[in-house]
């Protein structure tokens, strides 16, 4: 299978925009808000992903160990504080996935789990790791009655009223 890096990371900018615009929807003073005790909350998911992406996917596609700090607070402070951690980890992720040479995609990573894998797969798991935390968020606005955009531009009942 051919993976093109460049094709890959304009994807993955499309899934990040996406979720983003979901999280646009979450008021400041519900960041805290979590569904259940000890389940994340909108900031810990928006912290995980950026500290994920940056600290454990690209470290691991440049086959290095995983330095994945956690999601605490303390790693930004605030809704601001906290997009601007996400931004930041994307953007050093991407520096690190643009330097990806054909080889390194080719070759194999150790994931923290141990389990070894082809570079190319990993970032192919990042995207649906990504997708599954945006899909939390989603539920999580739905249960606070908060308005979320279409993922795609037409909602369930518009699809379904264009549809023979």
């Amino acid at each position: 299978m051919s993976f093109e890096i460049g094709e890959f990371l304009w994807y993955f900018e499309r899934v990040r925009e996406r979720t983003l615009r979901v999280l646009a929807c979450v008021p400041d003073h519900r960041m805290h808000w979590r569904p259940a005790a000890g389940a994340f909350s909108f900031g810990d998911l928006v912290r995980h992903l950026g500290a994920v992406e940056r600290w454990m996917f690209a470290e691991n596609a440049s086959r290095r160990p995983s330095r994945y700090p956690g999601h605490q607070a303390e790693l930004a402070e605030g809704y601001g504080g906290d997009l601007a951690y996400l931004a930041a980890m994307h953007e050093q992720a991407m520096e690190i996935f643009r330097g990806l040479t054909a080889e390194d995609l080719d070759a194999r990573c150790v994931t923290p789990g141990g389990a070894e894998i082809t570079v190319w797969k990993w970032l192919r798991s990042m995207v649906e790791h990504e997708v599954h935390h945006r899909g939390q968020i989603y539920l999580m606005l739905r249960m606070l009655e908060i308005e979320t955009p279409p993922l795609y531009g037409l909602s369930s009942e518009q699809v379904r009223a264009n549809s023979l």
